[in-house]
Formats: structure tokens, sequence, C-alpha cells
């Protein structure tokens, strides 16, 4: 299986999913991670590797938005993919420097309307899922602020912490120990619920703003071509781990809400309507990616 970066939410996803899908097949999972060219090298590989059931990728809604951000593509998403199981979602939260005047959503957007163009947000590069996910809380709150992109998540959370920025809309793995700590502040979090690594975080719906929504999925797939039955049987597999207690209990400790029972069709479904939301977003943004 090969997921991306290394010590990522797709690597651990990738390993523990993997780990499971292994001992109910009897076949050992070897995972490869290949990072780098926005998941662009590792997804590349698994879309020309044999058909056979036994190359898989764990990809995200970057696969669904790389195929707008990039100019130019090896493989397609919707075309060279035959899709498995949908693991599930990790929700994004909106953290701010202490400096800023606004404890809650509403008091937030009540600044930011009040100083367009005034608040610094970062992201971990153009086209990133922070980026998107501020440009769509732009769009949806009505709000104006300015981007600063970063070459990672981990600068961009430096200086956030240093208050050379003031917000960041981020995943919740990497967020919530400076959140615990005090040194950010955590005004509301994506997804149906809360989530149990940051229980006293409301959701946006529950802030006031039930149309924003910004989840980054994760899901299972194998290249074009692989036949049906063996689609079926990783399937029944995924599924089957996603149900383990123990399983479910360590995803959620990594803020990744579960996707529950679905087909592969209802995975091919999501991936098709992510590229023409994504294609929308990223085109009425103006970003590209050589």
């Amino acid at each position: 299986m090969v997921p991306w970066p290394p010590g990522g939410v797709a690597d651990f996803l990738g390993r523990l999913i993997g780990e499971s899908i292994g001992l109910q097949i009897g076949q050992q999972v070897i995972i490869e991670n290949k990072a780098g060219a926005g998941t662009n090298i590792g997804s590349d590989a698994v879309a020309k590797a044999d058909p056979d059931g036994y190359t898989l990728l764990m990809a995200s809604s970057n696969n669904a938005v790389n195929m707008t951000l990039f100019k130019k593509m090896s493989y397609d998403t919707a075309r060279d993919f035959a899709p498995v199981a949908l693991v599930g979602y990790t929700p994004m939260v909106l953290v701010t420097h202490p400096s800023v005047p606004a404890k809650d959503v509403g008091a937030f957007l009540r600044h930011a309307k009040a100083h367009p163009d005034k608040l610094l947000y970062a992201s971990a590069g153009n086209g990133s899922p922070a980026h998107l996910a501020a440009e769509i809380l732009q769009g949806t709150a009505g709000i104006k602020m300015v981007h600063v992109p970063y070459k990672g998540a981990a600068p961009a959370v430096t200086d956030l912490i240093g208050g050379q920025v003031q917000l960041l809309i981020t995943n919740v793995t990497a967020s919530v120990g400076h959140i615990q700590s005090g040194k950010l502040r955590a005004l509301a979090i994506t997804g149906k619920s809360r989530s149990p690594a940051l229980p006293e975080v409301p959701t946006f719906a529950e802030a006031g703003l039930p149309a924003y929504n910004a989840n980054a999925w994760y899901g299972i797939v194998a290249p074009r071509g692989t036949p049906a039955p063996v689609v079926e049987k990783l399937a029944a597999a995924v599924a089957r781990a996603l149900a383990d207690p123990v399983i479910a209990r360590k995803l959620e400790q990594q803020g990744v809400e579960l996707a529950g029972m679905g087909s592969p069709d209802a995975f091919a479904k999501l991936i098709g309507s992510d590229i023409v939301t994504y294609r929308k977003l990223i085109t009425d943004i103006g970003v590209t990616m050589d």
C-alpha cells in the first residue's frame, strides 16, 4: 500500500488499515511511502501498477483537487483508479493566534468583516487543504483575508504560534497539542459532530455557520482494471477493519471521523463530485501548479 508522507494522516491510516487487511486475507501488507508533488508521485505509481489487487493507494481529497490544481497530470483520478472503500474524513479546525480579539466564530467573523484584507491566514501552500478551506470560509462567510502560503504545515504552524500570521485552518492532529497548551485558540471544527480529541470545540454548525464544511477524505483505491471480485474482497476487508472497536477508537483518537458503511460505487461518486466542486473553486481562485 502506498500512503504519503511518512508520519502523516495517510501514513497512519495506511498502516492501521493495511495491517488489518493483511491479517484478514493472509497476506503481508507492505507500506511504501512515496511523498512529493502534492501526492502525485505515489498516486502515479499506483495508477501504473499491475491491476492485480496487490498494489493499493491511500488516496485523499488531494487526488480530486490535483486534477485542476496541476497543469500537467500523468494520471487521471477518475479514470485510472478503481475505488475500493472510503475510510473516513479528517475534520479541520479554525485556529487563531491568541492576539486575535475573538473567542468564538461570531466574534471572529465580525472582526474580519470590520477589517477586510487585514487578517493573514497561513496555509501549507497554494492549493493545499488549508488554503482551500480558508477560501471556502471566505466565500461562505463573506469575509476577505490575505493568504500567506508556506512550504508545508510545520512552518505555517510555527509562524502562527509566533504571531507572524493570525489564523490557520488545519487538521486536528497538527494542532491539538498547541491548542491544549494555550499557544493557539480553537474556534470551531468542521464535521457533523465534535471531535473526541477536542470535545470542547464546537462545530461550525453549532457556532452559527452551518453552510461551511471543508472536511478532507481518505480512502483506498486500486489501479484501473482491478477485477471486480478483488475490489469487493478488499472493500469487505476494509469494512470489517472499520467495524473493529479497537481500530475505530484509534482512528477517533487521531481525529478521524469514520465514513460508515459504503460501497465502491458510492466512493466513486464522491470522487467525481469532488473533482467538479474543486474545479470550480480552484478556477475561481485562479491557483495553478506547474
